[in-house]
């Protein structure tokens, strides 16, 4: 019964990530080819989401600052989900809604490229990093779920899960992740040798 069960998860995981694949392949490229331009010209990339999505900001900017599979220069990225005084203070003093919107206001340029994750595409606090991000001019692009929800349509580039189920759009989002690090890394200047 639960090997049954277990073939079943992996099985739905194999069929989103198919229909994510049919649905985003283009607009793969774009991020790509959107995330080299802006690491070309000087600027870094701002991750942010909450919870899974959270987890998944700070593992994608590792992925960047440190290496995927080559050895190459860092790429600009920072999780805006890591700072525990500045997530508290700015929950604290001005409540959770505007944790990403002040960071980029501090933080970002004109330059950088605003990417806001939410399964639901609903989350209030990532929406608003994204207002925020647009009204400075940034590049933003999205990773979602749930139809995309207000995120996608705010965002230049949006990639859907097509997916009701949390878990499922999770596990599709880090693979979507993953290929980005993997073709920008493979077309960025500044690689040295594989890893082993």
């Amino acid at each position: 019964m639960m090997k049954n069960d277990i073939e079943k998860i992996f099985q739905e995981s194999i069929r989103v990530k198919e229909e994510a694949l049919k649905s985003n392949v283009d607009k793969l490229v774009a991020v790509v080819e959107e995330i080299r331009k802006v690491l070309k010209e000087g600027g870094k990339i701002l991750f942010f989401g909450n919870g899974g999505s959270a987890a998944d900001s700070q593992h994608i900017a590792a992925e960047f600052i440190g290496r995927f599979k080559k050895e190459r220069r860092a790429l600009a990225a920072i999780a805006l989900t890591t700072d525990t005084s500045i997530l508290t203070a700015l929950g604290n003093d001005y409540g959770f809604d505007i944790l990403f919107a002040r960071q980029i206001e501090g933080l970002a340029g004109p330059k950088d490229l605003a990417f806001g994750i939410s399964t639901s595409g609903n989350s209030k606090n990532v929406i608003e990093g994204i207002r925020q991000a647009k009204k400075m001019g940034l590049k933003t692009v999205s990773l979602t779920g749930c139809g995309g929800g207000a995120l996608a349509r705010l965002t230049d580039i949006s990639l859907i899960v097509p997916s009701q189920n949390t878990a499922r759009i999770q596990e599709s989002h880090i693979c979507m992740a993953h290929a980005i690090c993997e073709l920008v890394e493979n077309n960025i200047r500044g690689s040295l040798r594989t890893t082993v």
